[in-house]
């Protein structure tokens, strides 16, 4: 994750190192960190309170040095996301299981689902993955392709058929079958279309007809490299559909990581899952200490990597 997560001269502490070289730890360093922080996308309110406690820290001379400086920053990063470290948990009691994926356009969820589905398999559960983005034919195609690839079912119909009769279907096909996982993928849609996002609750009435207790996830896929406005569609989405859990795609391609951050502070919801690439294995649990320090290092400066080689 060092190496994907803001790359190159995006790493706050790479900056910092160079920054503060042979300089006091002042009201004007601390200006530039400020300036960093709100760059990397952690935002306005997150930032002010990373700052004010820094602040407290260095008027009572406890901040020393530049890595003490940047140890508290990751610190105090940690304490905001460790709340979030809550992994999705499949109660294998209910069965099927069901997974309901939203999102808006593009943010990565028929390949979340495809990399969800194949964790699902190699724990040795039964998925069925159900087509319910009926109106793009090549999300239907990518979902028929990770079905294949990753040993699962799958459940489609026609294009521009009703979403919800698409999983209604599937849900009691894996209902006969005995099915672990039922993983279900909607169109995307902008957080700010109501028309369409009174859909997606017509289509969660769907599953709760078939299943009461159900979903028993609603996942919502968020891209990294919208920042502030990734922020923005988790409040509406949850706000319509009371979201379970996150996952932040497309990491390895912002250097905006921060808004992760940002997201934990606001929302307070379980982060699941992380995507740092495009292959399967570029997909894991979250995890708020390495995040953090992903974050803050970046790919690590010299001095560090080579600390860290003599460690290991």
């Amino acid at each position: 994750m060092r190496e994907r997560l803001n790359r190159g001269s995006a790493s706050i502490a790479r900056d910092f190192r160079s920054l503060l070289r042979g300089r006091k730890i002042d009201a004007a360093v601390l200006e530039d960190l400020e300036a960093r922080l709100l760059m990397a996308d952690l935002g306005v309110e997150t930032t002010s309170e990373i700052l004010s406690d820094l602040n407290r820290r260095v008027a009572r001379h406890e901040l020393d040095d530049v890595e003490a400086l940047i140890d508290a920053v990751r610190e105090r990063l940690v304490q905001v996301l460790a709340p979030c470290e809550r992994p999705l948990l499949i109660d294998r009691s209910s069965k099927p299981f069901v997974v309901l994926v939203v999102g808006v356009n593009g943010s990565g969820k028929t390949t979340t689902i495809g990399k969800l589905a194949q964790r699902l398999r190699a724990e040795q559960l039964g998925v069925l993955l159900a087509a319910g983005d009926t109106f793009r034919a090549a999300a239907v195609e990518q979902l028929s392709i990770w079905a294949q690839r990753t040993g699962a079912s799958f459940s489609s119909q026609q294009t521009g058929a009703d979403p919800g009769a698409v999983i209604f279907d599937a849900l009691k096909s894996a209902q006969a079958r005995g099915i672990d996982v039922v993983l279900a993928d909607t169109a995307g849609r902008l957080h700010s279309q109501t028309h369409l996002m009174d859909e997606l609750k017509k289509v969660k009435r769907v599953v709760q007809r078939v299943i009461p207790s159900a979903p028993h996830e609603v996942l919502l896929v968020l891209d990294a490299n919208q920042g502030q406005n990734a922020l923005a569609q988790a409040q509406q989405f949850h706000a319509a559909l009371s979201v379970t859990g996150l996952v932040l795609t497309k990491l390895d391609g912002t250097a905006r990581g921060g808004i992760v951050v940002a997201i934990a502070r606001q929302l307070q919801l379980p982060i699941r899952f992380i995507g740092i690439g495009e292959r399967a294995e570029d997909f894991g649990v979250f995890n708020a200490r390495a995040f953090a320090s992903a974050l803050i290092e970046g790919a690590g400066s010299p001095e560090r990597a080579a600390g860290q080689a003599q460690t290991q």
